[in-house]
């Protein structure tokens, strides 16, 4: 009988079965080659089953911040966030949440250097601290050519009145506070004239500042300082969403929406004003 021929085919044909296992010996796992490993030997082996599942980025963000991971967008504005405690010269307690003037203040000069950043978002939502820490960080932010908006959630209490204020333009949420109150120091303090002085002076810089960046008199932001029956055996003045708006404090009642949106408003006008700057 005359045998058929058949061309080789690389891969198909001629076929090799694999052998049956001895007896006594269980078959091991059907292997799948994985032509990119044989390339690059370091790279990880491809099972032969997918799982499917979340990657390693997602399982990451649910687990510090409870949620999946936020896609990444390039945005002209940027955010910052000033919470908890503002920390000065001393290092609170780690269970503290603080926000570090040393990292506040050259993140600011890098944005105003970045040419892509053309406005910055500020959301607060602090206790107050460190005096001149929050001087200095209010002091940055007024001072940056680029438009800033700052918006007030939860609260911007003590030494976050002049962070606040320092932006061009200030929201403050309905069911936002703001505590106004005389400064106060924690420990020893020297039972001396000159410490009421210093102390006096501070104070005064604090009410400059305010009142210069804000629509409040310094008649009216003093008298809410030492007002007394307010706060439980204090002196001082706790201001609620539309309150603060009516004294002059803060521009506008809105929220992140009102911000961001005012902020856009603020970059085409600052960008027009570039534009109008460079022809001349």
């Amino acid at each position: 009988m005359k045998k058929q021929g058949y061309e080789p085919e690389p891969g198909v044909f001629p076929y090799s079965p694999i052998p049956p296992p001895e007896p006594g010996i269980e078959p091991g796992p059907e292997r799948h080659e994985d032509p990119d490993r044989n390339n690059d030997p370091d790279r990880e082996p491809r099972h032969g089953r997918r799982v499917s599942g979340k990657s390693k980025n997602s399982l990451e963000a649910m687990k510090e911040v409870g949620t999946t991971q936020v896609p990444e967008i390039k945005s002209n504005i940027h955010c910052l966030t000033i919470i908890g405690q503002i920390e000065g010269h001393l290092v609170l307690p780690p269970q503290n949440k603080t926000t570090k003037y040393e990292h506040m203040i050259p993140q600011l000069v890098a944005l105003e250097q970045a040419s892509e950043i053309e406005g910055i978002l500020i959301v607060l939502n602090t206790v107050g601290g460190d005096v001149e820490a929050g001087l200095a960080i209010a002091e940055m932010i007024a001072g940056m050519s680029k438009p800033t908006v700052s918006v007030v959630l939860g609260g911007g209490h003590s030494i976050g009145v002049p962070i606040a204020v320092g932006t061009h333009y200030s929201y403050i949420a309905n069911t936002a506070s703001m505590t106004i109150h005389p400064i106060r120091l924690n420990g020893l303090v020297i039972g001396v004239p000159q410490t009421y002085e210093y102390l006096d002076k501070m104070q005064d810089r604090v009410v400059r500042f305010t009142t210069e960046h804000s629509k409040i008199s310094e008649e009216k932001f003093r008298e809410l300082m030492f007002r007394t029956g307010e706060l439980a055996r204090d002196i001082g003045t706790v201001l609620i969403g539309r309150e603060a708006v009516d004294v002059g404090l803060i521009d506008e009642v809105g929220g992140i929406g009102d911000a961001v949106k005012k902020l856009n408003n603020l970059i085409e006008e600052w960008k027009k004003s570039r534009k109008e700057v460079s022809l001349q």
